[in-house]
């Protein structure tokens, strides 16, 4: 176990090193932080960090960098999650609170976090399978052919015709629109299939065809929406790190791609809490020289879907954590008022 002293020491290095892009050495630290030792005991300390990992050498230079280790127990231990000012937050409000739909939500939770953190953000769409359902709206377009409206408790609507076979009659259509909302509304999509098989046994035989056609078509829709989606912005950022990466930045750029990547770093979407994966963390290679931070966000307790943002180890770690749990809260109470 580390003394608090040299955690101390620890946390200025972090802190001097995000700061300045500049390898930390004693004399600066002494200058610039009030550790109430002399520069001698801070240079032992700093032995003893590097010798237990924390922090290395990276040249000829006197200075030290914190190692994914040293990230590690700083965000641990020693980062207090940055608290976000009042104009912050009123101008996180006001963005967001002007969003029209779902997509327009995401697409503004993405730049907003890019422009709040300067990385690169990455934003999850709620996911079908952890939403519960709003409300089905049932249309007559033809006497043949009906819409379906499936709008989610997340502000998510899907569209879909049904040609049925026979015309359906509007009264009809009044009653399986009523009873299909009393079995589903305020359960979750992956509970439907099992609340409505029965339904088509309780119309009449003549539109017992059509029920199923319209049934047929809703758990098709889930089916098709299952897959996750996500929005990404704020790529360019990385430019502004490019001595951050060994080598070459194409690798960062190339995982970026992968969503599949992505929504692995992002995690299980039930996960509410916040989590930093930092540096060798991260199971893809290529993102072997950056960090993740992410958060759950949605109505209610639980969430739905994740949001974080993607950058350099080198990262100031109590304000993009900051920056990327209080943009999560307004996108879920967003989500909630929808």
């Amino acid at each position: 176990m580390l003394s608090e002293r040299r955690l101390e020491v620890l946390r200025a290095i972090v802190q001097d090193y995000v700061g300045t892009e500049e390898p930390v050495g004693s004399k600066a630290l002494t200058e610039r932080h009030r550790l109430g030792v002399s520069p001698a005991t801070v240079r032992n300390d700093m032995a003893v960090l590097e010798e237990e990992g924390y922090i290395a050498q990276p040249h000829t230079s006197a200075g030290r960098i914190p190692t994914d280790k040293g990230y590690r127990l700083f965000v641990d231990r020693l980062a207090g999650v940055k608290p976000l000012s009042t104009p912050e937050r009123r101008a996180i409000q006001n963005f967001l609170d002007g969003a029209v739909d779902l997509d327009d939500v995401v697409g503004r939770t993405v730049r907003l976090l890019a422009q709040l953190t300067r990385q690169v953000a990455v934003v999850q769409y709620p996911s079908l399978t952890r939403s519960t359902v709003r409300h089905v709206e049932l249309l007559s377009l033809a006497p043949a052919r009906l819409m379906l409206v499936l709008i989610t408790d997340t502000g998510r609507v899907e569209q879909r015709l049904v040609d049925t076979q026979t015309p359906f009659a509007d009264t009809s259509l009044a009653d399986l629109r009523a009873r299909l909302n009393s079995r589903v509304v305020g359960r979750r999509f992956t509970d439907v299939p099992q609340l409505v098989q029965d339904l088509p046994e309780s119309f009449e035989i003549d539109d017992r065809a059509t029920v199923k056609a319209v049934l047929a078509t809703l758990l098709e829709t889930l089916a098709e929406e299952a897959e996750e989606r996500l929005m990404i912005g704020g790529t360019a950022n990385l430019t502004r790190f490019g001595h951050d990466f060994p080598l070459t930045i194409r690798p960062v750029l190339e995982a970026l791609e992968e969503h599949v990547v992505l929504l692995k770093l992002l995690g299980e979407a039930g996960e509410s809490g916040m989590a930093v994966r930092i540096g060798h963390e991260n199971a893809y290679e290529g993102l072997n020289s950056t960090s993740v931070v992410s958060v759950g966000y949605g109505s209610g307790g639980e969430a739905v879907a994740k949001l974080g943002v993607v950058g350099p180890t080198r990262m100031d770690y109590p304000g993009t954590m900051g920056a990327v749990r209080a943009v999560a809260r307004y996108v879920g109470q967003i989500l909630a008022e929808s």
